[in-house]
């Protein structure tokens, strides 16, 4: 029996290498993309503003999907953590917009982040299709 294929995708960031771990991971048909948060990966920068970050996470979710072969429509589950659980309602408009069609199984988590400027993390896992 073969075992599982498995690809690691890779955002850029230093912190992959300075930590440990991959953007994403595509093992057979499904796609695990790491907590991702609103850093601009190109110019290793963050916004202030709560509602760019989420953008920007989304943008850079996107981008690993693409790079597994599978899109925002083939998410299942996403995860949010935000440090104040306060802040979540603001992110529905948005939220909205990238999965209202898709609405995959979630979860929102208050918690703290790695970096005291982060203001959300989003993890998704995906599922290939074909």
């Amino acid at each position: 029996m073969n075992p599982m294929s498995r690809q690691k995708i890779s955002s850029g960031s230093s912190f992959e290498s300075q930590i440990g771990y991959s953007r994403a991971v595509v093992a057979g048909n499904w796609v695990f993309v790491s907590g991702t948060t609103g850093f601009d990966y190109a110019a290793m920068s963050i916004s202030d503003d709560l509602l760019e970050q989420v953008e920007q996470c989304l943008k850079n979710v996107e981008s690993a999907l693409r790079q597994a072969g599978s899109s925002l429509s083939d998410v299942v589950r996403v995860t949010y953590v935000l440090p104040d659980a306060t802040e979540f309602e603001p992110c529905w408009p948005i939220l909205r917009k990238y999965f209202g069609e898709i609405r995959p199984a979630a979860t929102m988590i208050s918690a703290g982040l790695a970096d005291p400027r982060m203001k959300i993390e989003i993890e998704v896992t995906a599922i290939r299709q074909g």
